[in-house]
């Protein structure tokens, strides 16, 4: 997601979105039984710096409905310096065979890791897997030995988001006003 610091009334451009954005972290790896495997066929496997394209598709399929739009503002080389830097984990989500989550741990700053995106599809949510994944996203951020961890939410994320990240020990270290801007979300959907 990509938001600037100031706040612009939403009314005045419809592209302008108002969000109130709230910064987690973790101390320490928190202490939590890890959650049954769902009872179907899952994997979550790294994308080794995947192609661009790919990426693309797991980044809209999961943060379009929440209107995520820092990488879709990205030249295909700004983005492939990110995701093929050695120090960026991208994780995917599989539901028998088919990709329903994504999940980015950015360890380039190395004293803290930061869950940059995490999300499912929209056909996997509601089906008992996010607490699942979640905390297979928080094993792997904590196994690259940061003293921290990270990770954002904002108020256009799913409503269960924030209380799922406190649930697994994340505390609230910032909240902040933005504004995103979503019109290169409605170009790309006004060409297709």
């Amino acid at each position: 997601m990509t938001t600037k610091n100031i706040q612009a009334p939403a009314n005045e451009n419809p592209d302008l979105v108002n969000v109130t954005i709230t910064y987690l972290k973790q101390d320490a790896r928190p202490d939590i039984a890890q959650p049954a495997r769902p009872p179907f066929k899952t994997a979550i496997l790294r994308a080794v710096q995947p192609p661009v394209h790919y990426y693309r598709y797991l980044y809209r399929l999961v943060g379009d409905p929440y209107k995520w739009v820092s990488r879709n503002i990205l030249s295909d080389d700004a983005l492939m310096d990110i995701i093929h830097n050695k120090n960026v984990y991208v994780y995917v989500f599989y539901i028998e065979g088919n990709p329903a989550g994504l999940c980015e741990v950015d360890d380039r700053n190395q004293d803290f890791a930061e869950i940059k995106f995490f999300g499912l599809a929209p056909e996997a949510i509601g089906r008992g897997i996010g607490r699942y994944f979640l905390w297979n996203a928080i094993e792997m951020a904590w196994a690259l030995n940061p003293s921290e961890v990270r990770l954002e939410t904002c108020t256009l994320d799913h409503p269960a988001a924030l209380p799922l990240y406190q649930k697994f020990g994340f505390s609230v270290h910032n909240r902040r006003k933005g504004v995103v801007d979503i019109s290169s979300l409605k170009q790309r959907h006004e060409q297709v």
